[in-house]
């Protein structure tokens, strides 16, 4: 089932109790059966409040990476986001063919590709980035500025 396919229902319930007379514990005490589910509910709810920006999860985790580091290399974006090389020049190459990145020649060393921010993927990174951040308050709205914290931090060690 892809993300923008998921039942809404079945998103809504997903971080919640099964549907009554639905045993799963086995699968409720698995670290990764967790994950998976919180996942699946995020992706769904994050591709549809970015349907209408054209831009997939990944889009906007390269225009961040971009944004924070100005001229950095494409190999070192896909490295920090665990995307393949073969995968990162497409990736990078359709974000430049709608005006959000541009490539240049990395001064350094001229086989090397660096990308920046167009001022057009400036003002899209922002308008991602308001819309992210009323996905989260809304998907953690059970949890308090602590849990937050204390799920980041637990995540990270992961």
């Amino acid at each position: 089932m892809s993300v923008a396919t998921v039942d809404k229902g079945a998103a809504s319930r997903a971080l919640g109790e099964a549907p009554p007379g639905l045993e799963t514990r086995f699968l409720d005490g698995l670290v990764g059966y967790r994950l998976r589910q919180a996942s699946n509910s995020f992706m769904s709810e994050f591709a549809a409040s970015m349907a209408d920006t054209g831009l997939r999860a990944v889009h906007v985790s390269i225009l961040s990476v971009v944004e924070e580091n100005p001229g950095v290399r494409q190999g070192a974006v896909g490295q920090v986001l665990g995307v393949a090389r073969a995968n990162m020049a497409p990736l990078v190459a359709e974000l430049e063919a709608i005006g959000l990145l541009r490539r240049t020649t990395d001064k350094s060393d001229r086989r090397a590709v660096a990308i920046h921010l167009t001022k057009s993927g400036q003002a899209m990174l922002r308008n991602c980035k308001a819309r992210i951040e009323v996905h989260e308050r809304h998907a953690l709205q059970g949890l308090t500025r602590s849990d937050k914290e204390t799920l980041l931090r637990l995540l990270k060690k992961i």
